[in-house]
């Protein structure tokens, strides 16, 4: 019903909401004629759509995410062309704890390499299943990301992208092996990391040593 587009047009917000269920559209486009210029609608794919051109600057991100692509488009906005200024995101718990996980932790994952090494992630807010009619059947949290002021290159990010994927697709085996597609024993040498360790003993420093490394 396009409760968080209203909360965000009473804060005096300028809204560009997109949508790709076109059964919304008519009461959006409601919205949209009661707000002036306001709000703008465009629908659209999120996971396609090109954020610089729409916003044709810098832009916030705040979405109530579609949980099962939440994961792809948060990889996009974190590593993609467009940088929002800041990104306040509704998440499936679980998927918010594994972007803030610690090394070592069972949720530290790819995910968390990639969004610590791009931004700083802060869990907010949990989200009851009661707070959603109807209730699902697991809890959601807020999650706000503030990109870094000096984000890796892009040609680093798709070697952390490639790599991590890699380290943790066989978690629970050592680097040499996890990661011998890539040289892992002499990625591993070269970068001062001890080949026998497993990826979620890494921090995400290390995880950018190994991905900079010829």
């Amino acid at each position: 019903p396009g409760g968080l587009t209203r909360a965000l047009l009473e804060t005096g917000a300028r809204v560009i909401a997109v949508e790709k269920d076109e059964r919304f559209a008519p009461l959006l486009e409601e919205l949209a004629a009661a707000s002036g210029d306001a709000l703008s609608l465009v629908l659209a794919d999120a996971l396609t759509v090109d954020e610089a051109a729409l916003a044709g600057g810098s832009a916030a991100i705040v979405s109530n995410l579609p949980y099962n692509v939440g994961t792809p488009l948060l990889i996009k906005w974190l590593t993609g062309a467009f940088t929002p200024t800041s990104m306040t995101l509704m998440f499936q718990k679980e998927v918010a704890e594994r972007i803030i996980a610690r090394p070592g932790s069972d949720a530290y994952g790819r995910l968390a390499v990639i969004a610590q090494a791009t931004s700083h992630a802060d869990l907010v807010m949990d989200v009851p299943a009661r707070a959603f009619t109807p209730p699902p059947k697991v809890a959601s949290a807020v999650v706000h990301v503030r990109p870094r002021a000096e984000r890796p290159a892009p040609a680093l990010l798709d070697k952390l992208q490639k790599l991590t994927a890699a380290a943790f697709g066989q978690r629970r085996k050592m680097l040499r092996s996890s990661l011998k597609s890539m040289d892992g024993e002499a990625r591993c040498a070269a970068a001062g990391i001890d080949s026998a360790r497993r990826a979620e003993t890494l921090s995400v420093e290390e995880f950018l040593t190994l991905a900079a490394t010829p």
